[in-house]
């Protein structure tokens, strides 16, 4: 079997376990989000939506659909791969990745593959969920598209390195509980950061979530509080420094060997 060849089976044989893994549990990872989304849609969209009006010329639930998908997208790509690496560190058979024969970015692409998998398949179901609230006009399918799979890298490689630090099921919680959630309700889901004072809008735009959601929320309707490119730009920017950061990480054994 040729080194490619090799690579491949590796790439496959974590990312098919990884499917499985979420896939044939899907009342607990995937039925869940569809249900809470459905929730926001009622009370947020509907209910409180109808008494607030519009914003930025879009219905009020037509406004927060593009960051209640991107939210349940960020918080599955994220967990998936965390409790999944941290599982492999707790029942020891992640030691038996390490010393195989192939390199750290084929383990790491394997467990962000699975990560992203999760992460796209909750968006599509809340995706789909929404459409019984809102008629969803895409304004551009390359940027929804770009930046639902960007999006879903970033947080699960994120969720890789959170894993790889965790000494105990707690710590796979710490992150997403006081960071992750913050940074995501502060993000721009529910406002247009143009309501805030102009302090509080420069505070916001240290949150690296709100420019995910405002280039989601341009690529469904058009809109963005943030210039695209530079969301964008930040987002490339973001995975490729978790990316060699996770890589790093694998190659000292950080986490694993000691």
């Amino acid at each position: 079997m040729s080194r490619i060849s090799r690579y491949r089976v590796a790439f496959n044989t974590i990312l098919f376990r990884e499917v499985l893994r979420f896939s044939r549990i899907w009342v607990q990872t995937i039925l869940p989000p569809a249900i809470t989304m459905a929730l926001y849609f009622i009370i947020f969209g509907k209910l409180i939506g109808e008494r607030i009006g519009e914003m930025d010329g879009f219905r009020y639930i037509d406004f927060i659909v593009p960051g209640l998908i991107l939210m349940s997208v960020i918080s599955n790509s994220y967990a998936n791969v965390v409790s999944s690496f941290y599982s492999s560190k707790f029942q020891r058979h992640v030691e038996e990745l390490i010393v195989a024969p192939v390199p750290d970015w084929v383990v790491l692409a394997g467990y962000v593959g699975g990560g992203v998998a999760r992460g796209l398949v909750v968006g599509i179901v809340v995706t789909a969920v929404s459409m019984f609230f809102t008629d969803l006009h895409i304004h551009s399918y390359g940027i929804t598209l770009t930046v639902f799979v960007l999006t879903s890298i970033l947080f699960a490689t994120a969720g890789f390195i959170n894993a790889v630090y965790a000494n105990s099921f707690d710590d796979i919680t710490i992150i997403p509980t006081f960071v992750l959630t913050p940074l995501t309700y502060l993000g721009g889901v529910f406002y247009s950061i143009q309501l805030l004072p102009d302090f509080w809008q420069q505070v916001s735009l240290a949150n690296p979530v709100l420019y995910m959601i405002n280039a989601f929320r341009y690529g469904l309707l058009g809109v963005s509080d943030i210039p695209l490119t530079l969301a964008l730009g930040l987002i490339v920017l973001f995975i490729v420094a978790l990316l060699a950061y996770s890589l790093w990480l694998l190659r000292r054994g950080v986490g694993i060997k000691s």
